[in-house]
């Protein structure tokens, strides 16, 4: 039990560091990593998983989540646009065309699944 609950606290606090690490960086997908990182949380420590389901930055969207598994439409728009933007500027500065396309199919990955995922109005 103490080696399961060991792994998925750390588990948990990768996941999370790598979603933090996906706020400013467009090749890291911020929501799956703090999604996993909840699951993680629940799993291993109460008070990360409290904590983490409290934060001002990621409560209200981790709560839609686990309610009625969807997210807002303020939030999609907004997870649209700086994600866009930072793949566009990405694809700009990158001088290898082969990175190019591979950014540019992570980002057309990226809104096939955000279209995918059900909207709560404002």
């Amino acid at each position: 039990m103490v080696l399961k609950r060991g792994f998925y606290l750390i588990c948990g606090l990768c996941s999370l560091f790598l979603g933090l690490l996906g706020i400013p960086l467009p090749i890291l997908p911020t929501v799956p990593f703090i999604l996993l990182a909840a699951f993680c949380f629940a799993r291993s420590s109460e008070r990360l998983h409290l904590w983490l389901m409290t934060h001002p930055w990621f409560s209200e969207a981790l709560n839609d989540w686990d309610k009625k598994r969807a997210i807002r439409k303020g939030l999609k728009r907004k997870a649209y646009i700086v994600s866009g933007l930072s793949f566009a500027v990405s694809i700009t500065i990158v001088p290898l065309i082969w990175v190019k396309v591979m950014l540019l199919c992570f980002a057309i990955g990226l809104g096939l699944y955000l279209r995918q995922i059900p909207e709560l109005e404002d």
